[in-house]
């Protein structure tokens, strides 16, 4: 009988209607979960079998830990807010601005091991910024 009214569309009511789009909604949610879960299980064993652990050497067991003294930590802050403060200013000098239109966000720290023909691309890049 289904088969029939689902070709047709004809002499089926409204309630077997909605039943059989239920039917077929809940069979496809099942499938789609059902392959979600085997996937996970796939890439869950591929982790297992094909990650190898980075050989860690141990430290050695004479040295005691030590704790580091509480000032340095407040001489680390004090650092940065200056070195953030000398950011500002140099920014601002060579903008030709006031510091206070400036707001440093974050800063990185670059690497001096760079060639020179790479510090002079960046100098020359960021000259031609402002």
């Amino acid at each position: 009988m289904y088969s029939e009214a689902l070709l047709t569309g004809q002499n089926l009511s409204l309630s077997e209607a909605l039943a059989m789009g239920g039917q077929t909604t809940v069979i496809g949610l099942a499938i789609v979960f059902a392959v979600l879960i085997i996937l996970m299980i796939v890439l869950s064993l591929f982790k297992v079998i094909f990650y190898k652990k980075p050989k860690t050497q141990a430290a050695p067991a004479a040295a005691p830990a030590q704790a580091a003294p509480v000032e340095e930590e407040t001489a680390d802050d004090t650092d940065e807010e200056e070195l953030i403060a000398v950011l500002t200013a140099a920014v601002a000098a060579s903008l030709n601005t006031s510091t206070y239109n400036l707001r440093i966000k974050s800063y990185r720290r670059t690497d001096n091991k760079m060639p020179a023909w790479n510090k002079a691309g960046v100098t020359e890049t960021i000259n031609n910024r402002f």
